[in-house]
């Protein structure tokens, strides 16, 4: 196995200290502020960054504590391989939320749309970019009959 470590660039803050009842997409989460505080050594890589209107966050899910790999997730009642969910509980807990970027004040990011639990560290982020970033004809596997059920989602206590 090949072993790889990260080491955090900032740590996302959020309104939520709990697990339980968490937004679960950021769809879900369309109220939620929230900021992304960038450490210092990492500021001068923001540059250029605030003519984007969202930005993808990339983060290490630091509360999981186990990994399984099959789940019965949020949206669903049935049992689905972890790699086809955005479970936590996976073999590298790293997850993705698309917010939107409000402003960036030094190495302090404003954002909306937060569903992340506070204190979260952030691993890494990257320009939301239409082009790249929403496929013409995708496809939502399991999840196309879910669709309905995403605003208001929120978590249990299922992968705590």
């Amino acid at each position: 196995m090949i072993e790889i470590s990260y080491r955090a660039i900032g740590i996302i803050h959020s309104p939520f200290t709990d697990l339980r009842n968490m937004p679960i997409p950021p769809a879900g989460a369309s109220s939620a502020p929230g900021t992304a505080e960038v450490f210092p050594e990492f500021e001068e890589g923001l540059k250029d960054l605030e003519g984007f209107s969202h930005i993808i966050l990339i983060y290490h899910f630091h509360q999981v504590k186990r990994v399984d790999l099959t789940v019965i997730p949020f949206l669903d009642s049935k049992p689905h391989g972890v790699f086809a969910t955005r479970a936590p509980t996976r073999p590298n807990p790293i997850g993705l939320s698309i917010v939107k970027l409000r402003s960036i004040e030094g190495c302090l990011l404003q954002l909306e749309n937060v569903d992340v639990l506070d204190g979260t560290p952030l691993l890494d982020l990257k320009p939301y970019f239409a082009d790249f970033d929403r496929p013409h004809g995708a496809k939502s596997g399991w999840l196309e009959k879910a669709k309905r059920k995403v605003q208001g989602a929120r978590s249990d206590n299922r992968f705590c």
